[in-house]
């Protein structure tokens, strides 16, 4: 036989208990709102610099003023929506080319860098490689795409004359391979029975 004393003490210590729950969990309004704004798994930086190394070696410097990484995707990706920077740098250091790009996104399992919208590439010859898209392939060090390009070259004099429908080049653009040339391209190459 259950005691009327002991269970009339078991049902206040539930209400009080209760009491405590029910005034205990108040939210301000404003708070749930701002948290409701913010997208799940998404962590943001400003202001990045960021130093990209192989082999022991800094090969380039990455600027941008905003990145958003991406948590629990499998493709573990980073988006850089306000421009980034790039300069590579050759083995003693010195700036050997630049990269200005209005979007970049990151796949970090491959370790590519997907590049569009007014994508301009420059070394320190002058030569200018202009695209809408383009990858930066970190591990291999090369840039290609299948869309058109548009090449200033610098050397013997400042010329406009590569358009091609895609390429593949090294980060300082001194090795370059043309897809697709398109008609009304040219290059004057070097003379190589002056020397």
């Amino acid at each position: 036989m259950i005691k009327p004393s002991l269970h009339i003490k078991n049902l206040l210590a539930a209400c009080f208990v209760g009491c405590f729950f029910m005034w205990g969990c108040e939210n301000d309004v404003n708070d749930v709102k701002e948290l409701a704004k913010r997208a799940p798994g998404i962590e943001e930086g400003k202001s990045i610099e960021s130093y990209i190394s192989q082999n022991g070696r800094i090969t380039a410097k990455l600027t941008a003023p905003l990145l958003l990484r991406y948590q629990g995707d499998s493709l573990r990706k980073a988006e850089f929506p306000n421009t980034l920077h790039v300069d590579f740098f050759d083995s003693s250091m010195r700036v050997e080319s630049q990269l200005f790009a209005k979007y970049g996104r990151y796949l970090q399992n491959e370790s590519k860098v997907f590049l569009r919208d007014s994508v301009v590439i420059f070394n320190t010859k002058g030569d200018t490689l202009y695209s809408n898209e383009l990858i930066w392939d970190q591990s291999l060090g090369q840039f290609y795409t299948n869309t058109p390009v548009t090449l200033v070259q610098n050397y013997p004099y400042k010329q406009k004359g590569r358009y091609a429908k895609g390429l593949r080049s090294n980060q300082d653009l001194t090795d370059i391979t043309f897809f697709d040339i398109l008609p009304g391209s040219f290059a004057i190459l070097p003379d190589s029975t002056l020397n």
